[in-house]
Order: structure tokens, then sequence, then C-alpha cells
């Protein structure tokens, strides 16, 4: 039995807050190009994705059945065999659907946006839907009629890339008009058919400059659910607008004549949904900067604007909307595409607005977890590709979809409506004074209640430790960082006494023996610090029974198998310190179930001066001749991309060992060549060493390729780097 097949179990559900799923599942046209978002996040080939979905307790998802899919070519052509089969699925997993049918779309190659016949087609294939699966109670026909408007109408991001207010009027006309016809059509099949109309939701704020243009776009943000409710008339203040851009008035008279009021209004609203207009264009960056013609302005993010807290974010958009339009409402998309301690913060942030709300009487029914799967390039609004993926409730890149700490989230409000986590002790970064682009006087931080459950980490004077804390304090996590003079590793009653005093949350261990080459002469010392230490400190979180986390190294391997080494692969390290590594993994992994091994390789970042990328610019820049190996493959690791991953992974409470490298294999002298490239530096001094024995300890996984590729951390260490290489007279360094 479905959520709303019955109407008594209706009531029941109502009467709390409900956790809602929805997929990412935008088919938008670029040009002539088509992107399918089902495909690029890969749940068009997963048939077990439903199960998991299921798993979480989730009963009510947001899924689509689009027009671009089902009849591509004509509409005379259908092929409903994906559908019925996921949608048979569905049924028996007792999760309803809520049926989408164009997502910001702007339909099949044979119509657009701007067809007058758009809506009476869509219209015909509503009414097919409803035919085939009549048991289906709730209905989007068209995703974010207002969103998809302004970005294939106004900005040209979209099919049919129109940038004038007359196309952008008539793209939203045709929009609303497709879903009245269509809930008509569906009506007819399925008399108790629901209307969940959805559209983003934001505010504009502004200078008292520029308040005439926030005006204009804060009235404009209720435009379709103002057309189906049936009140643009000669008093609404956009009537007269849409007359001046020769929009018929007879379309106009269409909504007023035919009403279709959302039976649940759905507010999507994102971090950037709100926007802060400024005439001070030196403020801000360059790429914020933007002009309607009559002023030149910034147009930034409001959460970086010192703003009342009252006037921005989810509930005061939600009170918004419930005022002035009293009709039940449920949040129909929540997503953050950031790390994962934001991730859970927003989620959280839009969740207990949502429960604010519902205690002041307003009937707002469910929050919407999105995406369940993630979602690709939208960083570029689908107009690169890219392949740069957010991740959502599961992480599509393992070999099936991983449970992320989203996903616990998810099942612990569907089960309790409550959730917890340490890193919900911190606000969000939009809460955070960092946020600013320009800093308040006074301070804009929420005060904390309680004092925040804090990490404690390891290797103080190393780059890894360093970062870790550079890193933790930038996503709000509050931490502790050690020296050995504060906690010696390798003595385990200092470990057991530091770390019953300080308590953390989890332990992140980036202290040890890091010299390769003089391990070979001391290897008692190496293997105290790398195996004996990280067992102490894995014991002692077993007692506390907190998440444990340490590094290991490609050189567990001995590089002659040909090919990247996965999780799996047995050791069988060639030296002293990766003999060292191997060990620590097995003592680790016997003491404490709860740690996460991290294996990685040849280091660099933008903070440290002594890496192997680093040395290759230095030295040739300063005109010196550099020797690196062209025998040795690797997987070069950008020091920040490994921490953010390694924290995601901690809170999303992974265990084992994981290999995380920058996703290529390359040699020393191939590394050294396209970073110098890269660089704008010249190659000409670059000395390629080549030995008989090629060697291969490079990094692949089976557990998930989750860090970026290494020509994109090359690049991001360039724009980065806070260490100059170009003024120093430092030794050369080699690699082989």
């Amino acid at each position: 039995m479905g959520f709303f097949e019955h109407s008594v179990k209706e009531s029941k559900e109502s009467a709390r807050l409900q956790i809602w799923g929805g997929l990412e599942c935008t088919v938008a046209r670029i040009g002539d190009v088509f992107r399918n978002q089902i495909k690029e996040t890969g749940h068009f080939y997963r048939s077990s994705d439903l199960e998991q979905v299921a798993s979480l307790g989730i009963r009510t998802l947001r899924y689509p059945i689009l027009w671009e899919c089902v009849s591509p070519e004509d509409p005379a052509q259908e092929n409903w065999q994906w559908h019925d089969e996921r949608l048979h699925a569905l049924r028996n997993l007792e999760i309803d659907p809520i049926a989408g049918l164009i997502h910001h779309g702007s339909g099949p190659r044979y119509t657009s946006l701007l067809d007058p016949a758009f809506p009476d087609l869509l219209a015909k294939h509503a009414e097919k839907v409803a035919l085939r699966y009549p048991w289906i109670r709730f209905f989007t026909p068209v995703n974010e009629p207002l969103t998809t408007a302004r970005f294939s109408g106004l900005y040209g991001h979209w099919y049919p890339h129109g940038q004038n207010v007359r196309t952008f009027m008539q793209a939203l006309i045709h929009q609303c008009r497709a879903v009245v016809l269509s809930m008509k059509a569906i009506r007819r099949v399925i008399p108790e058919a629901k209307l969940v109309q959805t559209d983003d939701l934001g505010k504009i704020f502004s200078t008292p400059l520029l308040q005439y243009q926030a005006d204009y776009e804060n009235e404009r943000r209720w435009l379709s659910f103002d057309l189906l409710c049936g009140r643009i008339d000669q008093r609404h203040p956009w009537y007269k607008k849409f007359l001046a851009e020769e929009i018929d008035e007879r379309e106009l008279l269409f909504f007023l004549e035919n009403p279709c009021v959302p039976d649940i209004l759905g507010i999507n609203h994102y971090l950037t949904s709100e926007r802060f207009l400024d005439h001070r264009l030196e403020h801000y960056p360059h790429y914020h900067h933007a002009g309607n013609g009559r002023h030149q302005y910034a147009d930034v993010e409001a959460v970086r604007v010192d703003l009342p807290h009252d006037q921005i974010g989810p509930y005061a958009r939600l009170k918004e909307a419930w005022e002035r339009y009293r009709l039940p409402m449920a949040v129909t998309e929540a997503h953050h595409g950031c790390s994962r301690d934001e991730q859970l913060r927003w989620l959280m942030e839009v969740w207990k607005s949502a429960l604010k709300l519902k205690s002041e009487g307003a009937d707002i029914r469910a929050v919407t977890v999105w995406s369940m799967f993630g979602a690709t390039d939208w960083n570029t609004l689908l107009t690169q590709q890219n392949g740069f993926y957010e991740p959502g409730v599961f992480d599509i890149r393992s070999a099936e979809p991983r449970a992320t700490a989203l996903a616990t989230a998810t099942a612990s409000l569907a089960s309790t409506g409550n959730f917890d986590h340490p890193v919900l002790d911190r606000h969000g970064w939009w809460k955070r004074d960092e946020r600013y682009y320009r800093p308040p006087a006074r301070s804009g931080i929420p005060r904390l209640i309680g004092a925040p459950r804090r990490l404690l980490i390891t290797g103080a004077t190393g780059t890894l430790g360093h970062a870790f804390s550079r890193i933790c304090q930038h996503r709000g996590l509050d931490h502790d960082l050690l020296k050995r003079s504060e906690m010696d590793i390798t003595d385990p009653i200092a470990v057991e006494n530091v770390l019953s005093r300080y308590r953390p949350w989890a332990v992140i261990n980036t202290a040890g023996f890091v010299r390769v080459a003089e391990a070979e002469n001391n290897a008692e010392r190496c293997y105290k610090e790398n195996a004996l230490g990280p067992e102490n400190l894995a014991r002692a979180c077993a007692r506390l029974e907190i998440p444990f986390v340490t590094f290991s190294s490609d050189l567990v391997f001995d590089g002659e198998c040909g090919r990247a080494y996965v999780e799996s692969d047995p050791v069988r390290p060639s030296c002293v310190y990766g003999g060292s590594k191997a060990d620590a993994e097995a003592r680790v992994l016997a003491v404490w179930k709860k740690s996460l091994v991290i294996r990685t390789s040849a280091f660099f970042g933008p903070w440290d001066r002594y890496s192997f990328v680093h040395a290759v610019l230095r030295d040739l820049s300063a005109g010196l001749h550099f020797h690196a190996n062209d025998s040795v493959l690797v997987s070069p690791t950008y020091v920040p991309d490994l921490v953010h991953a390694t924290l995601d992974l901690l809170i999303d409470g992974e265990t084992g060992v994981w290999h995380l490298a920058n996703q290529d294999a390359i040699s020393w002298h191939g590394l050294a060549f396209k970073v110098a490239q890269e660089a704008g530096v010249s190659t000409d001094l670059l000395v390629r060493i080549e030995d008989d024995n090629t060697r291969l300890t490079a990094l692949g996984s089976e557990r998930g390729l989750i860090m970026p590729p290494l020509e994109s951390a090359i690049q991001r260490f360039l724009r980065e780097s806070t260490v100059s290489w170009r003024s120093e007279s430092m030794p050369t360094i080699a690699m082989g």
C-alpha cells in the first residue's frame, strides 16, 4: 500500500514531517546535444538502485517518466520498457513515485519551449503515462518552469538559448499551460491525481540604488505559481509587462479561466538562490559583475553579505511562500554540492526550518533529499562536459553506489525524525565569518550552545598534519593538532592518557617516519614510528570506540604486477619503509575494525616547498638541470584533494583499506614534464633517467575512484600555490 493510496494513511503520515527522495534526472538540450543525467549518473543502467533507496525508509520518490526518453524522435514512437521495469519495482517496494514528465527540458527534438504545440504535445504524453500507470497519484508535469524559462529564454544556457524577456515569457507561459493541460489529461484517467508543482525560490536583496532591480526580480520569482493559481489578472504587477512584450492577452486569460492550483507547492531552495545586488563593483570578484543596461553591479550570493539572519535562508523563504499561498508545501529539493560535513549541515538546516514552520501551523509535508545518486556538471549548469560529479545520498564512483553519511542521515530522519553527527556542532560555511567578501565589523556567527566535539590529529610538524589542520579549519571541523612532545605515539601509555583527556570523536594519524631512503639504515626506528605507533593509536581508539584514520603507502607493493594496484592486492614491499607500512596496516586492522587505512603516493601541495613538483619548478625556472626517472610509474597525489577525500570517507563511516590518489599513472619524468609545461616553464634542462626495470606502483581502486584527475590537480596547484618556486636556492632533488 502506497503513501497516498488511502486517505486515512495520508492523514496520519501528514501529521509528521516526511523525508522524501529525488533523483537528478534533467534531460537538457545544449545546442543539438541532449544531456541525460539519469544516464550520466548511471541510474539508467542499475536496477538495484531502487532497493537501496527503499532500504533508507523512503516511501515517496520524485521519479522521471520523461517525454524525451519515451518518445525522443516521434510522438507515435514510444519505448516504455525501462520505465515499466522501474515503476514495477517501485510498486513492489511500496514507494510512491511523484512522476516527473519533463525536467529542465525543452521537449524532444521535434518541439521546443517556443513551439505553440508544446503544451498539447506534453499533455498527450501525460495522458499516455496515466493510462499506462493508473496507480500513480502524484505528478510534476514540468519541473521548475520559471527556472527553466530563465535559463533557456533569458540567460541562454539551454535550448533554445534565448536571451531576452519575451523569449523568457513565452517559454514560461508554454510550460505552465503544459502543466494545466497535462493535469486535465491525467485527471480524465486518474480523477484523484495530485499536482506537486516545483520551482526554485530565492530572493533578491540590494543596495538602495538597485532596489528597483531587486523589486523586479522578486516579483518575477512567483510567476509560475501565480499563473497556475490564476492570480495574474489586470491588477498583477506583471500583467502589463507581459503585454508590453507582445504576449497575447488571451494567453494570460487562459490561466484565469483554467486555474490549476497545486495540491502541494514544491519549494526548491539552494544557497545560491538568494542574491545581493551591489553597484560597488570594486568590492567583489570580477566574475560576479553584471548589469541591466541601466546600471552595472555585482550579483553575489546573499549569504556572503552581512544581512540579518532572519531575512535569508530556507525558513524565511518557506514562511514567505506559506504566507503568500497558504497551500500544502514540501521542500522538493535539498542539496548542497560541497564537502560531506557541509552537505549534512545544509540538509539539517532545511529539515529544522521545515519543522519550525510546521510547529507554527504551516501545512508542510516533507523534505526531499536531492539527489539520491548525485549530479554531474551542475557547476557549469550542464553547459560543459567536464565530468564534475557531486555525490548525493549515494556516491556512484564505486562499483556499486556507496552509501554516504547523507544515507545515514536520511535513514535516521525517516525512522525517528532526528539525526546527530559531530560535524553538526558547527554551522555551515554560509553562517561562518569566512563567507564574507568584505567582513563586517561585528561577528556574523550565531552563538553556539555547548562545546563542539573535536577531532584529534597527530603529526603537527609534518606536511600532512598541517594540511589537515588548515582544511579542517576551513571546513569548520574543530580539532587539536598535536606534536610529538604532546603525544608520543610510540608510547602506549601516553597515547591512552592523551586520548582519555581529549576524548575526540575521531583520531587522524599523520605522524611517522617519512624518509624512505634513510629507513634502510634505520629500520628499528622506522618500524617503531610507522607500525607500532599506529597500532597504539588504533588500540586506544578501540577502547573508546571511536573511528581511527592512518596513512599507508604505495610502497607496500613492489611494482612488479604490471598494472595499477587495487585494495585487495596482496602486499609485497621491497624496501624497509614499505615493510613498515604493510606491518602497520595489519596491526591496525587487527586491533580495531573501525580503522580507515589510506594508501597514497607522491604528495604535492600548495603550501609545501618540500615536494617533487615544487623542486621541478624551482630548479627549471632557476636554469638548473633536473633529473627524473622515466621507468618508475606512480600516482601523484594533490594534498588538498587527499585531505578532503579522507575527511569525507571518515564522516561517511568508511573503514578498511582505501586507495586515494589523483587518477593517473605517470613516471616521475612524465610528471616533471607535465608540471613544467602547465606552468609555462622551459623543459630544455629536464633530464630523463631510464633503467631496465620498469616498475609501476600506481594506485587504482576497486572501492571507488573518488579523487579528481591528475591534470585538474596540477592546474589547481598552480593556481593555489602560496609558496614561490622562482627565487629559491636549494639543492636539486632527483627522483628515481
